[in-house]
C-alpha cells in the first residue's frame, strides 16, 4: 500500500453524523428532549451556502462588490447540516407560519438555541474558529 493510498476516496472517512439536543422544549411522548440529527458537509456544499448568502453591493463610484451576509450564511450552513427534523417539510413550515428552511429555523429556536446549534454545526464541519473569524475568512 503506497503512502498516497490513505488519501484515496474509498479510504477517507464518510460524512460524520451526530445527534445533538438543540432545545429542551421539543420532547417525545415520555418527556425526553428530542435530539436533532446533524451531518457534516463537503466544501462544495459550503461554497453553495456561501454563494447563496452573497449579494452585490453598490460601492463608491458605482462599482459593485460582493459581500456576504454572515447571518444568512450561518443559517444556510445550519439548515444544510440538519438532517432531522426535515426543515424543508412544508407541513412543519406551515405549523410555524413560514416558508423556507432558514426562516423555519429562526422561528423554531430561541436565540440561545440558534447560537448553540450554530456552534455545533461549525464544529461538526471542521471550523475551529468563531463566527467572526469565519466571516472574515470567507470575505478574503
Amino acid at each position: 500500500m503506497s503512502e498516497l493510498s490513505m488519501f484515496f476516496a474509498q479510504n477517507a472517512a464518510c460524512d460524520t453524523t451526530e445527534e445533538f439536543v438543540v432545545s429542551q422544549r421539543f420532547k417525545d411522548k415520555e418527556g425526553t428532549a428530542v435530539a436533532w440529527k446533524l451531518r457534516s458537509m463537503t466544501e462544495d456544499e459550503n461554497q453553495d451556502c456561501r454563494k447563496a448568502a452573497t449579494r452585490k453591493v453598490k460601492g463608491k463610484n458605482g462599482a459593485y462588490t460582493s459581500e456576504i451576509d454572515p447571518n444568512d450564511y450561518m443559517a444556510k450552513l445550519m439548515t444544510a447540516s440538519v438532517v432531522h427534523p426535515d426543515l424543508k417539510n412544508a407541513e412543519l413550515q406551515r405549523s410555524y407560519g413560514v416558508m423556507g428552511a432558514e426562516a423555519l429555523l429562526r422561528k423554531m429556536l430561541l436565540p440561545g438555541e440558534f447560537a448553540a446549534l450554530g456552534e455545533r454545526v461549525q464544529a461538526l464541519n471542521g471550523f475551529g474558529t468563531d463566527m467572526n473569524e469565519l466571516v472574515d475568512e470567507v470575505k478574503n
